[in-house]
């Protein structure tokens, strides 16, 4: 086994490092604290081939391999998770499964101009009654001469806003609930309206949105993969997100330890730094200790589907012991600080907030433990997904 990147991945990953500490991280508590969505900041890492890191050279991309991809989306959420999360989404769950499922015309439309950061990209799968039960989708598909007429409404989109295409599925058999007949369809900006912008916790320089659907006609070249197959695609597009998600929380749990750790060797206490107190060596111990495994994790399932070789399972574990271990320990963080790390005076809090929501979209962590206990037991894998 070589745990070495190779030149190219390093090369990769620190263009992405000096970016985000020049770019991001002198930014990210003002747009954390307004509320600020930075739209010129994607067009900066389009011109450094960061919106198409994966993606082939032919079709407008960087060309890199995932596992690059995956070192871009730690090193951004190290700098604001909500940036991670925002390329994220643009890449892995909009072009990405375009590139996969689409056929050559929709692939040469769709992808260079979400490659070269021309467009945001959104996903819109989740709904009201169907978050962890996909299945239970509502938005409907209706046949028309030339295609479909589209109506419905979606939740918690991120990028909804700013996104100028859409994935969107939509059940094209009727309201029969399950998978069967549910369908994924490539939209335009301009085919969507933006009901709501969600208040959250945290990521808050990402913008999540409610969206509607109002009876929208497309042709049939808006269809993506095969009528009543979206669920192949939302499924595939799950398995891939759920790894870089898990690079999120590292990258956010690497930033939240690098403050800790100095911090420790800063403050003084009964006259010398506290890093010399046995209880905070034991923490940040315990902090870098699960910060190998998690990378290890998520490279590791990053690998597997750089290779073309089955990663559910494997993806599942990463994003689940990544995503709790950047919970607890971003907590662990604002214990070293103690009163200034729960004030906005350091980053920590911050770090805090964001961790959080990685262990819940992209499928909660019980959602992952389900996953993880069929593919062990080798039973079949459920519809269940969050996006």
């Amino acid at each position: 086994m070589d745990f070495e990147l190779s030149p190219e991945q390093r090369e990769i990953q620190m263009l992405t490092r000096e970016f985000a500490q020049a770019e991001i991280e002198p930014h990210a508590a003002e747009w954390d604290r307004e509320h600020r969505f930075p739209r010129d900041l994607y067009a900066k890492l389009a011109e450094l081939g960061l919106m198409g890191a994966c993606l082939p050279e032919e079709y407008g991309g960087a060309g890199a391999d995932f596992l690059s991809y995956i070192l871009v989306l730690e090193e951004l959420s190290r700098a604001d998770a909500g940036v991670g999360v925002t390329v994220a989404v643009h890449t892995s769950a909009v072009t990405l499964p375009i590139l996969t499922f689409g056929n050559d015309e929709q692939r040469s439309r769709f992808v260079p101009p979400l490659a070269r950061g021309e467009h945001l990209g959104a996903f819109a799968l989740t709904e009201a009654e169907a978050g962890s039960d996909a299945g239970a989708l509502r938005t409907r598909a209706d046949p028309t001469g030339r295609g479909w007429r589209i109506t419905g409404s979606k939740q918690w989109i991120t990028n909804g806003t700013y996104a100028g295409t859409f994935l969107l599925f939509a059940r094209t058999d009727g309201q029969t609930p399950g998978a069967r007949g549910v369908s994924a369809f490539v939209l335009d900006g301009e085919h969507v309206r933006v009901t709501r912008d969600e208040e959250k916790l945290g990521l808050n320089s990402s913008v999540t949105n409610d969206i509607v659907v109002e009876g929208v006609e497309v042709g049939r070249d808006r269809l993506l993969h095969e009528e009543g197959k979206g669920f192949r695609v939302a499924m595939a597009t799950l398995d891939g997100g759920r790894i870089g998600i898990a690079a999120q929380a590292v990258g956010i749990t690497q930033a939240a330890y690098d403050v800790a750790r100095e911090y420790a060797k800063e403050r003084r206490a009964f006259g010398r730094p506290i890093a010399d107190f046995q209880a905070i060596q034991h923490k940040l111990a315990n902090m870098s200790m699960e910060l190998d495994a998690a990378r290890l994790l998520v490279y590791r399932a990053a690998w597997l589907k750089q290779q073309g070789r089955p990663h559910t399972e494997e993806g599942a574990k990463a994003k689940l012991f990544a995503s709790e271990m950047a919970r607890r320990q971003t907590a662990e963080a604002i214990q070293i600080l103690g009163g200034y790390g729960y004030t906005k005076e350091f980053p920590v809090e911050r770090y805090y907030r964001d961790a959080k929501i990685t262990e819940i979209y992209e499928g909660t962590s019980e959602i992952q433990r389900l996953v993880i206990a069929r593919a062990v037991l080798g039973l079949k894998q459920p519809v269940l997904a969050q996006g």
